[in-house]
C-alpha cells in the first residue's frame, strides 16, 4: 500500500486532485469560520441544496452544471436578502424556503429527465479525482478572488459579526457587505461541488471551524487551525479514496467528525 501511495503522486489526475482539494479546503475554512461566527451556518446548507436545482437544470439543457448552479445560487442570495430586508421571513425561515424550493426543483427536473445518472451523482457526492487542469484554473482564480475580498474587508466583517449596530453607526455598509459575503459563500459552495458534492459541502464549511473554536485560541490562530483541519481532512480523504476506491466526500466528512470528537474531548479535559 505504501508503494501505491507514492506511485499515485506521479499521476497528473492525483496531483490535480490534491491541488484542487487544498485550494477548496482553504477557501471553505476561511468562509466557514465567518459563517460560524455570524451564526449563519445554515445558509451554507440552504445554498448547497439550492445549487442542486441549478445542477439539474444545467444537465437538462446541456450547459455546464457549475455555471447554472452558480447562477441559481446567486439568485437565491438576492431572494434571501429581499426576504430579510422586507421582513417577509426570518433568516432561518427564508433559508429553509430556498433549500426546499431548490432541492424540489432538482427532483422535478430529474423526474422529467428520466432519473439519476452517473454524472448527476458526481455532482451530488463529489468527484475530486476527475478534476481537470481547466477546472483547476477556474477553482484557483475564483478562490483567489474570494480570499482577497475577505482579507481586504476582514475588519469590517468582524465588526459586523460582533456588533452590527455599532458598525452601521461607524458608516460600514453592512447590508451591502452581507450580500457580497453571501454571494462569496455561494461561489465557495459551487467551487466545492467537485470536491465533496452538494450534499456534504456544508460539512467542509462548518466542521473545521467548530473544531478550531473548541481550542479557545485568538482569531488569527483559530483561522489558521480551521484551515489546517480542513486541509488535512481533505488530503486524507483524497489519498484514502484513491487507494481504496471509497467515496472521497465520505472519508473527508468522517475525518472531520473524528477531529471534532478529538477537540471536544480535549476541551472537556481542559475544563
Amino acid at each position: 500500500m505504501t508503494i501505491d501511495v507514492f506511485n499515485l503522486f506521479g499521476y497528473q489526475f492525483f496531483q490535480n486532485a490534491l491541488i484542487g482539494g487544498v485550494i477548496v479546503a482553504v477557501v471553505c475554512g476561511v468562509v466557514g469560520l465567518f459563517l460560524i461566527l455570524k451564526k449563519e451556518a445554515m445558509i451554507g446548507d440552504g445554498l448547497s441544496h439550492t445549487a442542486f436545482g441549478g445542477i439539474a437544470i444545467g444537465l437538462l439543457i446541456g450547459i455546464n452544471p457549475l455555471i447554472t448552479a452558480l447562477f441559481v445560487s446567486i439568485l437565491a442570495v438576492f431572494v434571501l436578502s429581499y426576504m430579510r430586508r422586507k421582513k417577509i421571513a426570518t433568516s432561518d425561515s427564508a433559508i429553509a424556503v430556498m433549500l426546499a424550493l431548490g432541492f424540489s426543483t432538482g427532483l422535478i427536473i430529474i423526474s422529467v429527465a428520466g432519473g439519476f445518472n452517473v454524472e448527476l451523482f458526481s455532482y451530488l457526492f463529489g468527484s475530486i479525482l476527475t478534476i481537470t487542469f481547466s477546472d483547476l484554473l477556474l477553482v484557483s482564480s475564483l478562490s483567489v478572488f474570494v480570499l482577497l475580498f475577505i482579507s481586504f474587508f476582514r475588519r469590517e466583517l468582524l465588526s459586523m459579526i460582533f456588533d452590527e449596530e455599532d458598525s452601521k453607526i461607524r458608516g460600514i455598509p453592512t447590508n451591502y457587505l452581507t450580500i457580497i459575503f453571501d454571494l462569496l459563500t455561494a461561489l465557495t459552495i459551487v467551487l466545492s461541488i467537485k470536491v465533496i458534492g452538494t450534499i456534504l459541502v456544508v460539512a467542509l464549511l462548518v466542521i473545521p471551524s467548530m473544531c478550531a473554536l473548541k481550542l479557545n485560541l485568538s482569531f488569527k490562530k483559530t483561522l489558521f487551525a480551521t484551515i489546517i483541519f480542513s486541509i488535512v481532512s481533505t488530503i486524507t480523504g483524497i489519498i484514502i479514496s484513491a487507494i481504496t476506491d471509497i467515496a472521497t466526500a465520505g472519508i473527508i466528512v468522517f475525518t472531520l467528525v473524528a477531529f471534532f470528537l478529538i477537540t471536544l474531548i480535549y476541551k472537556k479535559l481542559g475544563d
